[in-house]
């Protein structure tokens, strides 16, 4: 459950950064976190299946390295998608 709660805020966080670092690409505040939660989350399961449970817990307690890795990785996730999602849909809006 950890994972997803870091991944998902790591996401929308990375999401609004995107919105601001790509201004072509910026959604508004709300959309932009959301589709990048979206991004964060996916990302990470598509991570966490090429390394094959590597950033799992320790023991069954907190482990802070992966939950570090999850929030990094969600937010690189999430910059990827709010861009490419802003992009596209600017693109089709006209």
């Amino acid at each position: 459950m950890e994972q997803f709660i870091g991944q998902l805020v790591g996401g929308a966080v990375g999401g609004s950064a995107g919105g601001k670092l790509v201004k072509a690409a910026d959604m508004g505040g709300a959309l932009n976190a959301i589709i990048g939660a979206a991004g964060g989350v996916a990302g990470g399961q598509l991570l966490g299946g090429l390394l094959g449970g590597v950033t799992g817990d320790a023991a069954g307690g907190m482990d802070i390295g992966a939950l570090a890795g999850n929030l990094v990785g969600g937010g690189i996730a999430g910059v990827v998608m709010q861009a490419v999602v802003g992009i596209v849909v600017k693109k089709l809006r006209g």
